[in-house]
């Protein structure tokens, strides 16, 4: 399993709702923040790049992936940096693959 709801459940109290709402907003909003962060860096736009792996790395650090968090941050701070695109293209496959497979495992186990 890639991700963890250790982080999410200390947060939460036991409050069920909570933990499925943080889930669902996760499922609605980061496919398509990939989506927007991969096309910004497809174009260039390291302005964009910056501002979508900030965007995504709360989202992906509340259910404990570490790897991927450390993956956004390096895009974020490449991305401040227009010279970095070479940089961000090779680590962005990494980020999306372990995004892509959490979204997967997330739908599975919350039967969403």
């Amino acid at each position: 399993m890639i991700y963890s709801l250790d982080k999410l459940n200390e947060m939460a109290e036991g409050d069920d709702d909570f933990v499925l709402s943080v889930v669902t907003v996760f499922l609605e909003e980061v496919p398509q923040d990939l989506e927007d962060l991969e096309t910004a860096i497809e174009s260039a736009d390291y302005e964009n790049v910056y501002k979508l792996a900030h965007k995504i790395k709360p989202n992906v650090d509340i259910l404990g992936m570490e790897q991927t968090r450390a993956i956004a941050l390096e895009i974020e701070t490449l991305g401040k940096d227009e010279a970095n695109m070479d940089q961000i293209r090779e680590k962005f496959p990494a980020l999306k693959k372990d995004i892509q497979q959490v979204i997967s495992e997330l739908q599975k186990d919350f039967d969403v």
